[in-house]
């Protein structure tokens, strides 16, 4: 890791860095996403079983692109029964925490009888995608069905990469029926975002599309945007730490390495107002590195953007980490949520040495769908809204409009829209 004086220069400087690695960047894959979703769009079915053959090295077929039950049996009878019931009480920490987000259709009404209204509605077909092969995560597929289930979405369809056997990784599978998805679609990549996007023969067409994936699938729900909702164009994960003297140097070394091994433009970033646990955290990593697993892509995601910047106070520190604005950030300081108060831009944030970062991707039940590479400055996690839509509700009396009819019919003309103000002037014409 690069240790730095946080500066008004430094600052600007990593924040440019990290803004690199957003799917923005990747427009040489653009062209060859671009293919592969026309080539679905326009041969469905057809397309989808050359592009598994070619890229999972599969033969997939009508018959065999849907998970069965019997598929789904066998993946709980060959996962250890402890995990299982792991990823029960989790789904349960997830749905208890996702239905507080519920909202009610509301509606309004006046003497003079007009009448005004939300009607808060699910969407029909939600789909989400799931990773395959080593990048096989059960977590994400409760993080990304329960919401939609809590929202009262009706059909959750799911698609994932098979191997070259064609079985689909058996957590994610106990996971999908844990967390109550109604059809699994054998198949990954572009091809897959394209399929739900549009629908094909064995495919349906969803509404959403949400799940992480690697840049062509994250490319390929930014050009299926407009025909399909999407959660968002995930990013490499983040963790930022703000840390003053009171820190336990191991836990912040432990909490950085959490995120670096995803792969290696995975961000971690230290903020602190203390060089004394700057330097014993750079040791504990070190310490660290002759024990885990995955050491190569930490240290080649520690060499490319993971940094600790040294602030003069934890004003600048609590400056600095809104402007980075990161996926999760943990807060290890004498006070913790006096320092909390400051943050407006964050994913997630996580409170006090015993909060840290794998509490929220696995367990405490708030969404670890999170917004990336800056993104929280306007972006939400994943949450129930994302499964719903709103409609208005407009009723007036002849009453109430006749007391503004003059304005709207003034405001029209203004506009130059003569037939929006004669389609309220006709109910008038009498008078």
């Amino acid at each position: 890791m690069k240790t730095i004086k946080l500066t008004e220069e430094t600052r600007k400087d990593i924040l440019n860095t990290l803004l690199k690695r957003s799917p923005d960047n990747y427009s040489d894959y653009e062209n060859v996403v671009a293919g592969i979703i026309s080539d679905v769009r326009s041969n469905g079915d057809q397309a989808v079983f050359a592009y598994t053959k070619k890229f999972d090295q599969w033969t997939c077929s009508a018959e065999n692109i849907r998970v069965t039950e019997a598929e789904i049996e066998e993946a709980f009878d060959s996962i250890e029964e402890a995990f299982v019931e792991v990823m029960r009480k989790s789904a349960a920490n997830i749905e208890v925490f996702h239905r507080k987000q519920l909202r009610n259709s509301w509606i309004d009404t006046k003497p003079d009888g007009s009448l005004l209204g939300q009607r808060i509605l699910p969407l029909s077909v939600s789909g989400v995608y799931v990773p395959g092969g080593r990048a096989a995560y059960p977590s994400s597929v409760l993080m990304n069905v329960i919401p939609a289930k809590v929202a009262g979405v009706r059909r959750i369809i799911m698609t994932t990469p098979a191997g070259a056997d064609g079985k689909v990784n058996p957590g994610t599978l106990a996971a999908a029926k844990i967390a109550g998805v109604d059809e699994i679609y054998k198949v990954g990549g572009a091809q897959a975002i394209a399929a739900m996007a549009f629908g094909t023969e064995s495919i349906p067409r969803v509404d959403k599309i949400t799940g992480p994936g690697n840049i062509f699938v994250a490319l390929a729900k930014k050009a299926c945007f407009g025909h399909v909702s999407i959660d968002s164009i995930a990013g490499p994960s983040e963790i930022l730490i703000i840390a003053d003297e009171t820190a336990n140097p191991r836990y912040v070394a432990a909490d950085l390495l959490s995120q670096a091994e995803h792969d290696e433009l995975a961000s971690a970033i230290l903020i602190t107002t203390d060089a004394k646990l700057a330097a014993e955290v750079e040791r504990q990593i070190e310490k660290f590195l002759q024990e885990l697993s995955r050491t190569e892509i930490i240290r080649r995601s520690l060499d490319n953007y993971g940094y600790i910047l040294l602030a003069d106070s934890m004003e600048e520190a609590v400056n600095t980490a809104n402007v980075i604005a990161s996926e999760h950030l943990e807060i290890l300081t004498r006070d913790p949520y006096a320092v909390m108060t400051g943050i407006e831009n964050a994913g997630a944030v996580f409170l006090g040495e015993y909060s840290s970062e794998p509490l929220g991707d696995y367990y405490a039940g708030p969404n670890h769908i999170l917004p990336t590479n800056g993104t929280a400055k306007f972006f939400s996690p994943l949450n129930v809204d994302d499964f719903t839509k709103k409609m208005s509700l407009i009723s007036y009396s002849r009453e109430a409009l006749e007391k503004a009819h003059q304005d709207i019919e003034l405001f029209a003309e203004k506009e130059g829209l003569t037939a929006h103000a004669n389609s309220i002037r006709v109910r008038f014409e009498q008078e």
